[in-house]
Formats: C-alpha cells, sequence, structure tokens
C-alpha cells in the first residue's frame, strides 16, 4: 500500500498537485497535464514576444512543442489501477488469502488466523484452535491489565506533577513575601539611619561651633593677659637695671604697688599665672615672704565641653542597639517561627523518665507505673510533643547526651503513626526521622542510609515546612547540613523523638 501511494506521487501533475490526465512533455523533459499545461500557456506575460518557460525549471519552450506521452499515461493508468485494488483488498482483510473463505479460527500454536478449510487441514488438527473472540479473551485480559498498570503510573505522574507544582506555588509565595519584609525591614533600617545620621551629624556640626568659639574666647583673654604681663616685665626689667641707689628709693613701695597689681591679675585670670613669689615690705632688706601662690595652666576647652565630647560615642549605642534588633528581627522574619514544644507524657513509653518541666527525657530499663492507654507507645521507646502542627514553618532544637551504645531518634510522624506494637521507623509508616547513634548518624527512608557527616551531632535543629513538605536535619552547632525529607502532608503531624541506652537522654533547648 505504500509503495502503491509512493508510485502515484511519481505521477503527479507540478502545475495541479493531482494524477497526470492525458500527459505531455515539454522541450525540456518535463510532464503535465495537457489542460494544466494549455491554462498556464494562455496566462499573458508581461512581454508578448517573450518566449513560454517551464513552470519547473524556467527552460524556454514553443507552444506547439508539447507532445503526449502515450508511454507515461498508461503507467498512470496502471497506477491507478493498483490503487483501487490495494484499496478493495483493505476492505477484505477477513477474508482467507488462499482459500477466500471468512475467517473464523485462530490457531494459537501457531498465532495464525484460520478459515474453515484452513481449520480442517492436516497441519492444525494437533494444533488448539479457538473462535476469534474466545482466542481473544485472555489478549485482551492480559492487555487489559497492562493498559490499568499504565493508567496507575500515568496517574501517579500527574499526582506528582500536581504536588510539586502546588509545592513550587507555595514556595514562590514564600519568596515573595520575603522579598516584601527585607524591602520594609531595610526601608526601616534606612530610615532610621538617616535620622540617626543627621541627629550625629549636627551634634557633631554644635561640638566643632562650640569648640570654635571657646578657641577664640580663649585666644583673646590669653592675648590679652599676655600683654599685660608683658607691660609687668618690662617694667620690673627697667627697675632692675637702675643704680642702687635709684632702686631703693621707694623700693618697697613699688613693689607693693606690684604685689597689688598681679594679685588682681591673678583673681581675674587664676589659672593663667605661673607660680609667683613676693616681697614683704615688713621684712628686713626687702626679703621675699616666704608665702607663695600656684596658679594652673590655662585651658582652651572647658570641662563641660570635654565630657560631652567624650561622651559623643554614647550617643551611637542606640544605634548599635537598633542594627542589632533589625538583623535578629530579619533572621527571624525569614526563618523559621521557633516552636515551644515540651513532651507529652501521654504518648511516653513506661521506660522514658520525663523532667517535671517536661523538657528532657532518659532511658531506664526500670518500668515506670504509667497507665496505659491509646495515646502511649508499647513497645517503641518513643514520645511524642504537645500540640502538632496543620501549616507553616516551625523550627525546635534537640540537645543530645548519649551513652556508649546508646541512640536517639529525631523527627516528626503522622498523627495516625502506629502506637501498639512494632513501629516501623520509615516514610510509607509515617515516620520522617533521622537516628543518631554512638558514632554513626542514618537517615530513616524506606531503607536506612548512614550518612557521611563532618562531626557527630550533639545539637540538632529540626525544621519543618508544612505546606512545602520539606523535614530538615541540621547540625545546631557548626551548622552542617544533615538530610532533607520531601514529602506531602495531608494530616497533622507531631514532632517526634525516640531513645535507646541506659545513661542516654536528651533535652529540648528553650
Amino acid at each position: 500500500m505504500a509503495s502503491v501511494s509512493s508510485l502515484a506521487d511519481e505521477v503527479s501533475c507540478p502545475i495541479c498537485q493531482g494524477t497526470l490526465r492525458e500527459p505531455v512533455t515539454v522541450d525540456c523533459g518535463h510532464n503535465y497535464c495537457r489542460a494544466c499545461l494549455t491554462r498556464y500557456c494562455e496566462i499573458p506575460g508581461p512581454d508578448p514576444n517573450e518566449p513560454l518557460h517551464c513552470p519547473l525549471c524556467k527552460e524556454p519552450f514553443r507552444l506547439g512543442g508539447f507532445r503526449p506521452n502515450w508511454q507515461l499515461a498508461s503507467v498512470v493508468e496502471n497506477i491507478e489501477r493498483l490503487t483501487l485494488v490495494s484499496t478493495l483488498g483493505s476492505d477484505q482483510e477477513d477474508v482467507c488469502q488462499e482459500h477466500g473463505e471468512k475467517i473464523y479460527f485462530f490457531c494459537e500454536d501457531d498465532e495464525a488466523q484460520l478459515c474453515v478449510v484452513c481449520r480442517e487441514a492436516q497441519e492444525h488438527q494437533a494444533h488448539t484452535v479457538r473462535f476469534l473472540d474466545e482466542a481473544a479473551g485472555p489478549y485482551r485480559e492480559q492487555i487489559q491489565k497492562c493498559l490499568e498498570c499504565l493508567r496507575r503510573e500515568r496517574e501517579e505522574i500527574q499526582r506528582i506533577q500536581s504536588r510539586e507544582n502546588q509545592r513550587i506555588q507555595v514556595l514562590l509565595c514564600q519568596v515573595a513575601t520575603k522579598r516584601q519584609k527585607v524591602i520594609f525591614e531595610f526601608a526601616h533600617l534606612s530610615q532610621f539611619l538617616e535620622e540617626q545620621q543627621s541627629v550625629l551629624l549636627a551634634e557633631l556640626e554644635k561640638l566643632d561651633g562650640d569648640i570654635l568659639k571657646q578657641r577664640d574666647v580663649f585666644d583673646a583673654l590669653v592675648s590679652e593677659e599676655i600683654c599685660r604681663f608683658s607691660t609687668l616685665v618690662a617694667e620690673l626689667e627697667e627697675k632692675l637695671g637702675r643704680p642702687a641707689r635709684e632702686l631703693l628709693t621707694q623700693v618697697c613701695k613699688s613693689l607693693h604697688c606690684m604685689d597689688h597689681e598681679i594679685k588682681g591679675l591673678a583673681s581675674m585670670i587664676p589659672d593663667a599665672l605661673p607660680t609667683l613669689q613676693f616681697w614683704d615690705s615688713r621684712t628686713p632688706y626687702g626679703n621675699p615672704r616666704s608665702e607663695t601662690r600656684k596658679c594652673r595652666k590655662p585651658e582652651a576647652v572647658s570641662q563641660e565641653l570635654g565630657q560631652r565630647i567624650r561622651d559623643f560615642p554614647q550617643r551611637v549605642l542606640p544605634l548599635r542597639r537598633e542594627v542589632t534588633t533589625f538583623l535578629e528581627k530579619l533572621c527571624f522574619e525569614l526563618d523559621y517561627e521557633p516552636a515551644p514544644i515540651s513532651l507529652d507524657p501521654q504518648t511516653s513509653h513506661p521506660k522514658l523518665l520525663l523532667s517535671e518541666d517536661h523538657r528532657r527525657a532518659q532511658f531506664s530499663y526500670k518500668w515506670q507505673n504509667s497507665p496505659d492507654n491509646s495515646q502511649r507507645f508499647d513497645r517503641a521507646t518513643c514520645v511524642l510533643a504537645h500540640g502538632g502542627f496543620t501549616e507553616g514553618r516551625h523550627t525546635w532544637m534537640v540537645m543530645v547526651d548519649l551513652a556508649h551504645g546508646g541512640s536517639c531518634t529525631v523527627g516528626v510522624v503522622r498523627e495516625d503513626v502506629k502506637r501498639k506494637g512494632e513501629l516501623k521507623l520509615r516514610p510509607e509508616e509515617g515516620v520522617w526521622a533521622v537516628r543518631l547513634a554512638w558514632g554513626f548518624v542514618s537517615a530513616l527512608g524506606s531503607f536506612p542510609m548512614r550518612l557521611a557527616l563532618q562531626e557527630q551531632p550533639r545539637q540538632v535543629r529540626v525544621t519543618l515546612d508544612y505546606e512545602v513538605g520539606w523535614v530538615t536535619f541540621v547540625n545546631a552547632v557548626s551548622q552542617e547540613p544533615i538530610y532533607t525529607f520531601t514529602t506531602s502532608f495531608t494530616q497533622k503531624v507531631f514532632p517526634f523523638f525516640g531513645l535507646w541506652g541506659r545513661g542516654s537522654s536528651f533535652s529540648l533547648s528553650p
């Protein structure tokens, strides 16, 4: 059938794309329907004197130069006959090609369809022969089973697609929310920093002005006093250079006047004078008095201004506190919400000793006198936390203290997890957890897998993203990732803890 179709394509007209009718050949050798080529030649061209060209190769040909191709016409006729026979044969496929009888039977040994004559043939006498419908039954069942299996696989893929698309949408929403929180918090911090910058710069500007103002006052005062002292020094130098007779004439009176003036200067600027000695006119020969006055050096910056300059770094402390608060708030907004969990004594195995605040558990081979109830584990030495989660992003910290040969299991479980009898710790049973044993850590998947970690965790941070379906374990000290489960939660889940080994214990970080 396919070969006949290909032959029919070979004898099609390039102009009408149909089977050649009365085929004619032009000078270049191409064949066309006579009617198609005649209509083509009747189409006027831009130049009436220009010769006609072949529609395929554009070679010129004469109007009366095309010749009937009788041999090709015969080939076309034979191809059409073959096409008709093939079409009729397809409608008679249920007829035996050898005997022309209708097919009713199927030979299972030869896997051949038989007519009545074939069935009575010697070669099929010892074979298992059934009616077509009866023989097709088992094959239909096999096909139906395969079909159901394929449909289940397709539905599973569709469920996975739906779940992952939902997870992606949740993650996109979380990222968008985080983006808005980052923009808001940084905008708030930027505004605060700008305000603090303005306040601090204004304070520095005021300090700068006060320093310059006190400098000008100090320079003017010191210059004035230096001028006065220079005058006194000049007078004393002039007296010192006089002859003895002139020096002793009214010397006591002069020194008394000088002493009075110096005292007046000292009273005006007590910090501006050096240590001075005064002569007592009542002492013989004008010996200096034993009285002395010590004056401090002048200061250009007042104590109050100096204290303000020294206290300026304290003005930055609110800025430091605000930045610290910003970082803590931003980390809290972007991270998981800390879950204030405590252990539920109603679920605790009798071999676990719980502290009074229900935040610590220790393994003991001695059974506690605990009343049996439907919530309590009776085989697995486990305990759940109070409450549980049906949404949100939560985190909690577990500190593990293992004795030699002990182990501790941490994770989350479904609300309907098996409490009585043996509990298989794997996701199929509603348990997503890791086991910290003496010297190694295992992820309790469908098949337990020992993890290669840089160090044995002593503090484990468990994080739960309910909507996304992530349960993540991280070394809380080194921040080394331990393992992450990916699933789809459909019911309430609880923090889960298991313990084994005398002296082993764990506690929940506040």
